[in-house]
């Protein structure tokens, strides 16, 4: 009997058709409208062929304890630079509390010694970069479906966002509101991953005014943090989770402490760290560049399922 093709390998061929039609002139290809309206059009294509091919309820694969990797290779940030961040850090995030808001009947905050007392999850899965390694991790968390059923979304809510304390570009006012670090962060925290904030000639960006409200003063910047988003059929997955252990241990600060997203059936740029607030939104057109997270605004595809 002729198996039908699995859904990866569908993409994966997609992709590889892509990717040697690339090699000889990218550069030229990146400047053609035509060319990056198809590249949304695959976008929308994959995000079409998971939804078609999985069911709300379909789970990326699980392993065992014995396939967990020796080494779970950090990525992007490693020690977020503000020094409110730093602090929290250091009192192992005693005080930390998780804000739950935007779309919602009933907003709150909650704390990590709250979110324990929450039914966990744990799940030994695989974490693909974009990069193109992957590594096999123990995830101990709260699924976030414990998190929204409560909140009780309003009726326009259409996704997720994670705001994180992962800054990427540091503004010239960053951790200012934090006095008990004396040491200062570096001017720019992610040298290789940042764009420049409001006021400094990019596109709108995390630190803009609203429109028409007074312009700030040539040169000022602001922080530009990591942030993301996910539609609700993946919020309510029983595999999207807020981790706070990794291999049986406390999360630790280079893998996104004091809680990181989980989100099993896509890639890793999705699965923020450091997250520190979470609001549900109707459309993220006014959050950040409005193309639904930080890497997404720097030209990633919003859906990176695998």
């Amino acid at each position: 009997m002729i198996r039908p093709p699995s859904r990866r390998s569908i993409l994966l061929g997609a992709t590889g058709a892509l990717g040697a039609g690339m090699l000889g002139g990218c550069d030229r290809l990146g400047e053609m409208a035509w060319f990056k309206r198809t590249l949304a059009t695959g976008e929308d294509a994959n995000h079409f062929v998971q939804r078609l091919l999985l069911t709300e309820r379909t789970l990326a694969p699980e392993y065992a304890e014995a396939d967990i990797s020796p080494f779970f290779k950090p990525n992007g940030t490693e020690d977020p630079p503000d020094k409110a961040y730093k602090a929290l850090a250091r009192r192992k995030f005693a005080g930390f509390q998780l804000e739950m808001g935007g779309l919602v009947e009933k907003p709150f905050r909650i704390s990590l010694a709250d979110l324990r007392k929450l039914p966990p999850r744990t799940q030994i899965t695989r974490h693909d970069c974009v990069e193109g390694w992957s590594c096999i991790g123990k995830w101990t968390d709260v699924p976030l479906s414990e998190l929204l059923q409560p909140a009780v979304l309003k009726p326009n809510a259409r996704y997720v966002v994670f705001h994180c304390a992962d800054t990427m570009d540091q503004g010239e006012a960053a951790g200012a509101e934090d006095a008990d670090d004396a040491e200062a962060p570096a001017a720019n925290p992610n040298p290789n991953m940042a764009r420049k904030a409001a006021g400094t000639g990019s596109a709108k960006g995390a630190g803009d005014p609203p429109d028409g409200a007074p312009a700030k003063d040539a040169g000022t910047t602001e922080p530009v943090r990591f942030y993301e988003s996910i539609d609700l059929v993946d919020a309510y997955h029983p595999q999207t989770i807020l981790a706070y252990e990794m291999n049986g241990q406390t999360l630790p600060v280079a893998h996104g402490a004091p809680l990181r997203l989980r989100l099993e059936r896509n890639l890793g740029y999705k699965q923020a760290k450091y997250v520190m607030r979470i609001e549900v939104v109707e459309g993220f057109a006014d959050i950040g560049e409005g193309k639904g997270g930080y890497w997404e605004d720097q030209g990633y595809a919003w859906y990176g399922g695998i």
